[in-house]
């Protein structure tokens, strides 16, 4: 199975969940079966490091975000990812739109699929302080934790497919 997680810019949210999804799954038993990775709607970003803060949060947290760098959304994720799980409806409006023929279902709200919040959002920390950063982190831990949850189903009890 292979995650995207997809914002804006990929230098704070989609960073942090990367991140989460990383620590947790990699405690877990899917640890070799599951990757992830993410990516920007916008390219604005592409090539540089998470956003500063974004790194100190997930550190805060015993996870390493500094190594990853931001990248754009590309029409090719589609094919590369079984699903792209997108921080709010302006990211998963931009996936789809970018999405070739039929692969537009791949893109959905990393909340929702996770079974957090039924259309939830995880809100842009960017233009907010470390608590905004804080509670970015606690929904993408807890999103990380419950795909692992779904993820770690025994098959034919409701994981779904691309």
């Amino acid at each position: 199975m292979k995650l995207l997680v997809v914002c804006l810019g990929n230098i704070c949210r989609s960073p942090l969940a990367e991140g989460a999804l990383r620590a947790r799954i990699g405690a877990s038993p899917l640890s070799d079966r599951v990757e992830v990775d993410s990516a920007g709607t916008g390219g604005w970003h592409a090539g540089e490091p998470p956003d500063r803060r974004a790194i100190a949060c997930a550190r805060r947290h015993g996870v390493d975000i500094g190594g990853q760098r931001a990248r754009q959304l590309r029409a090719d994720d589609f094919h590369e990812f079984d699903w792209l799980l997108c921080a709010d409806a302006g990211n998963l409006r931009d996936a789809r739109r970018l999405a070739p023929d039929g692969l537009e279902e791949r893109a959905v709200l990393l909340l929702d699929w996770s079974g957090i919040s039924p259309a939830g959002e995880v809100p842009d920390p960017y233009h907010g302080s470390e608590d905004h950063f804080e509670e970015v982190w606690r929904l993408v831990d807890a999103a990380a934790q419950a795909v692992v949850a779904r993820l770690s189903r025994p098959a034919g009890t409701g994981i779904i497919g691309p």
